[in-house]
């Protein structure tokens, strides 16, 4: 006979919210608007909202397990609309507008969701998905007016009008109601090396890694951060930052679809920003505008980085000019995505190092043969995961992600320090092999982005007919600022091996950026990847 011990309370995502609304009612959400101005609203007033949008969702046809589709930006009324669905047991499959409408059409296809919910200024994009998708039939507009018209069978209107008056006295809807296994979102891998993976999220999943954000060496965020998401919430949902800054009672601060340096710096300033959270793309821009305009953003205490390489001559201006503590870190889409945060009190904090993974998530490296490496220490080898919140089907995948021991290879090439801090070392995917010998272009990467004038660097096989391939380097510089082809290559001399150093330096005006935020490598390749003709 099995006796009860303790109460079961199912790990499901509407609780966060419910928490955030009894605790801490009357903190809640700062959201740019288009034109400057600044929208806000508590968590109290956030969750009615929320449970209005389930009850009209429910009166369109959603039922459990569905898929409702979200075209949007980082807003309050996404959010609202977001634990809604979530609530409700319906799976909100977030899609990137700057993906081509062909990407979103396929994914959509897959997910075969009835609605499609969009932002304002999106709605002739989502439109265009709707129309040409299998099974959209309605979209709803958010953040604005309609604009659009109904055609081709699919209407189109804005979701606050379909809501009841703000005075009627609608009744509770059941959230939670389901296993906390159920699916909660479906996320997309950007796609920057291959065909686009669909990754669905659990309930409990999520409810375990937000708990993971909020442990001490990781986030460790309190009710007194102010906290703005600079990564969307189509990425991985925002690094889960609107399950954990909730669920700590934080301020929420969204900054819509304008995440230029001014724009940002202005949000800050206003809002009194304290953590903020993006890939280094979006804070070289923020950097750029404050050296360029003077002003400050005082109550910025920490910047937490990932989704690629942090390249150190950007994290040196951002810890001595704008004294702002530079966080790393790394994860995936499949991990939900936080594998390792870098532990601030650590004194070896350092651009490359992305911290040691949190409990919840567990490393494994492996050789070429797929043979665990005898020591786990200070030795390169192919970097797997697992854990709670760790893929184990892609969506609409018959076959394991996994290996025979249960493991997820993510593609990555890695160390493990003394400590057991993380050193992303390469993808394997990115590795040149020039006459039979592998280069990893991470290594090259690093030291130029190391130098003070370059702004963004990235290195490329490119065609030979004796070698195969070799590198390439390409490079953005500052505004500004001057080096020349032989002092770039040659800040590589005794660092590297002679064989590695790039046979070419091609500059560009600006580095393709994929809808990551991410350097597009599969541009480059593309452009530049060819056999120059002679």
């Amino acid at each position: 006979m099995t006796m009860k011990a303790m109460q079961d309370f199912p790990l499901t995502l509407d609780k966060i919210l419910d928490h955030a609304a009894k605790w801490h009612p009357d903190v809640g959400i700062a959201t740019a608007g288009e034109n400057g101005e600044i929208h806000h609203t508590t968590y109290n007033q956030l969750r009615r909202k929320s449970q209005e949008i389930s009850h009209l969702l429910a009166s369109l046809g959603a039922h459990q397990g569905d898929r409702v589709a979200t075209l949007a930006w980082n807003t309050q009324n996404h959010v609202e609309v977001w634990y809604a669905i979530m609530g409700m047991g319906v799976v909100c499959h977030t899609l990137n507008p700057r993906l081509t409408a062909e990407h979103l059409i396929s994914m959509v296809n897959q997910s075969r969701p009835n609605v499609l919910i969009a932002t304002a200024d999106l709605q002739a994009q989502a439109m265009t998905v709707a129309t040409a998708s299998e099974t959209i039939e309605r979209v709803m507009v958010i953040d604005g007016a309609v604009t659009e018209a109904p055609r081709n069978g699919v209407v189109i209107d804005c979701l606050a009008n379909l809501l009841p008056p703000s005075d009627t006295g609608t009744a509770e809807f059941v959230w939670g109601a389901f296993d906390e296994r159920s699916a909660s979102g479906l996320c997309f891998t950007s796609g920057s090396t291959g065909a686009p993976k669909g990754v669905t999220y659990t309930h409990r999943a999520c409810f375990l890694h937000t708990l993971r954000l909020l442990q001490g060496d990781v986030l460790g965020l309190t009710s007194a951060d102010v906290v703005m998401p600079a990564v969307p919430m189509f990425h991985a949902n925002a690094w889960g930052l609107p399950f954990a800054v909730p669920a700590a009672g934080g301020k929420l601060v969204l900054p819509g679809r304008h995440l230029d340096g001014k724009s940002l710096a202005r949000l800050i300033q206003a809002e009194n920003v304290t953590i903020t959270v993006g890939v280094p793309t979006v804070w070289l821009g923020l950097c750029d505008y404050l050296a360029k305009s003077g002003e400050t953003v005082p109550s910025l205490k920490r910047i937490v980085v990932g989704g690629a390489p942090m390249p150190p001559a950007l994290m040196d201006r951002i810890e001595n000019e704008l004294g702002v503590i530079v966080q790393t870190s790394w994860g995936m889409t499949e991990l939900t995505p936080v594998g390792t945060i870098g532990v601030l009190s650590d004194p070896d904090r350092r651009p490359e190092v992305s911290g040691r993974p949190a409990l919840g998530v567990d490393f494994l490296l492996l050789d070429q043969s797929g043979q665990p490496l005898e020591n786990q220490r200070g030795h390169e080898g192919h970097l797997h995961v697992r854990g709670a919140a760790v893929i184990d089907h892609y969506f609409g995948h018959e076959t394991t992600a996994l290996n025979e021991q249960g493991w997820f290879d993510t593609g990555d090439l890695a160390k493990l320090d003394e400590k057991g801090n993380l050193l992303i070392t390469g993808r394997a995917k990115d590795l040149i092999k020039s006459g039979g010998e592998w280069i990893n272009p991470t290594d090259i990467e690093a030291i130029i982005s190391s130098l003070p004038q370059v702004s963004l660097a990235a290195v490329i096989g490119r065609s030979d007919d004796k070698w195969s391939e070799r590198p390439v380097l390409l490079v953005e510089l500052r505004e500004g600022a001057e080096i020349s082809d032989d002092a770039l290559l040659e800040s590589l001399k005794g660092q590297v091996a002679s064989w590695w150093i790039p046979d070419d330096v091609i500059r560009l005006d600006a580095m393709p950026i994929a809808p990551t935020g991410k350097i597009n490598k599969l541009a480059l390749r593309v452009e530049f990847g060819a056999r120059p003709a002679s």
